[in-house]
């Protein structure tokens, strides 16, 4: 038997105004983007902004819909988008905000589900670059400087060869 340790390092911060002002605005445009998510069966309202390379800020939020599999996540609307408007232009970062009842901050760092870390890890393999996560909570930020390092046991092609 092999033991395989996976390591994950994580940065935290106190207040937004510890991060760069690109950082700051993004976490800015992920809460007012959550703060339109349609989330009536839920009330847990979610917003992501995706900084691309050529500065452009994509939002999204998340979509519910009464038969819960067809709604679709902040991180995936708001990435799907940026593929679809920008499709060569790389990812450099993306922030998620979540809200209770519209209102409330969460108080700590809402991670990306299963679906939407392996659509943010096949956006970094696609690029062939890293993109950082920056996970907003009252109570702490959390940033996360390569996406595999939420998902290290990721699906890729070479499984479907």
């Amino acid at each position: 038997m092999k033991a395989l340790n996976i390591n994950l390092q994580i940065k935290e911060y106190e207040r937004a105004e510890e991060l760069s002002e690109g950082y700051q605005l993004l976490i800015k445009k992920a809460s007012d983007a959550a703060h339109g998510a349609y989330a009536p069966y839920s009330t847990f309202y979610v917003g992501a902004a995706v900084l691309l390379e050529n500065g452009e800020i994509i939002t999204g939020n998340n979509q519910e819909n009464a038969a819960y599999p067809s709604g679709l996540c902040a991180e995936r609307v708001a990435l799907f988008y940026a593929n679809a408007h920008f499709p060569n232009v790389k990812v450099n970062a993306i922030a998620i905000v979540a809200f209770l009842n519209n209102q409330t901050m969460a108080d700590e760092p809402v991670p990306p589900c299963g679906s939407c870390r392996q659509v943010i890890m096949e956006s970094q393999l696609r690029q062939q670059k890293p993109v950082t996560l920056i996970l907003v909570g009252k109570n702490k930020i959390q940033l996360i400087e390569d996406a595999s390092l939420l998902l290290p046991l990721y699906f890729n092609k070479r499984m479907l060869l």
